[in-house]
C-alpha cells in the first residue's frame, strides 16, 4: 500500500518552498549531498542555507553515495532526519547509524535478483529498503518484477524512472513510498507544474484506500 512519496534532488529554495507548502507535501525530501557527479548536488555551504526553513510535515534527507567520515562530519548538525546510504556495508551502515543517530533508508541497486537478495544482510541497520535502477542521477528504471513478491518487514521505498504522470495505482503491490527526482523536471530542472500534478494524484489515491 503506498502510504506517500519522497522527491529528490532538490537544490533550489523555490522549489523547496512550493513543496513544503504544498496542501498535500511528500514524507520525505531528499538532497544530494556527495556525489558531484548528479546535476542535483548540492555543495555543503549551499546546502546549510537550503536547509535552514521550517520543514512542516515532511523530513528531510542526506542522500549519500558511500560517504566518508569527511562528509558526515560535515553534515551531521544539519537538519536531517534520514540518512539514504548507496554502496556501504552493513558494518558500515551500523556505524553511521549509531554515530551519528539518524534513520537509514538503505538503497539498492538492481539489474537482476541477486541484487534484490542482498537485503537480507541489511535487516538489523536499515529503517526502509529503497530499490532503484543501476542509473544513479540518470533516472534509468529497472524490472519492477524483481522486487514485486519481495517479503519485508519494513517499509519499501521504490526509484527509476517514475513519471510524474505515471498510472500510480500500478506500483500500489509493490511499494509503500514512491521515490521520484528526474520524472519530475523539464530540461533538467525540477518543474512546479509535475510536481503539483504527482502530489495531488498520490493524495487521491491515499484517500481511495
Amino acid at each position: 500500500m503506498i502510504k506517500g512519496c519522497k522527491i529528490c534532488g532538490i537544490k533550489d529554495p523555490g522549489t523547496l518552498n512550493f513543496i513544503i507548502n504544498h496542501p498535500y507535501p511528500p514524507k520525505f525530501i531528499g538532497f544530494i549531498c556527495n556525489y558531484p557527479k548528479s546535476p542535483r548536488y548540492v555543495a555543503n555551504n549551499d546546502l546549510k542555507k537550503l536547509l535552514n526553513v521550517k520543514k512542516n510535515k515532511s523530513e528531510f534527507v542526506a542522500v549519500l553515495v558511500k560517504p566518508n567520515e569527511e562528509i558526515l562530519e560535515e553534515i551531521k548538525n544539519f537538519s536531517f532526519d534520514y540518512y539514504q546510504i548507496y554502496d556501504c556495508t552493513p558494518d558500515e551502515i551500523k556505524t553511521i547509524r549509531q554515530k551519528y543517530q539518524k534513520k537509514i533508508i538503505t538503497a539498492f541497486t538492481v539489474n537482476n535478483k541477486s541484487d534484490v537478495v542482498k537485503h537480507k544482510l541489511f535487516t538489523d541497520v536499515t529503517d526502509i529498503y529503497l530499490f532503484d535502477s543501476k542509473g544513479y542521477e540518470k533516472s534509468h528504471g529497472f524490472d519492477h518484477n524483481l522486487i514485486k513478491n519481495i517479503k519485508l518487514k519494513k517499509e519499501l521505498m521504490l526509484a527509476g524512472d517514475i513519471k510524474f504522470d505515471d498510472n500510480i495505482k500500478n506500483y500500489e503491490k509493490i511499494a509503500n513510498y514512491l521515490d521520484l527526482s528526474g520524472g519530475l523536471e523539464t530540461s533538467g530542472l525540477k518543474d512546479k507544474s509535475k510536481i503539483n500534478i504527482f502530489l495531488n494524484n498520490l493524495n487521491k489515491l491515499i484517500n481511495e484506500t
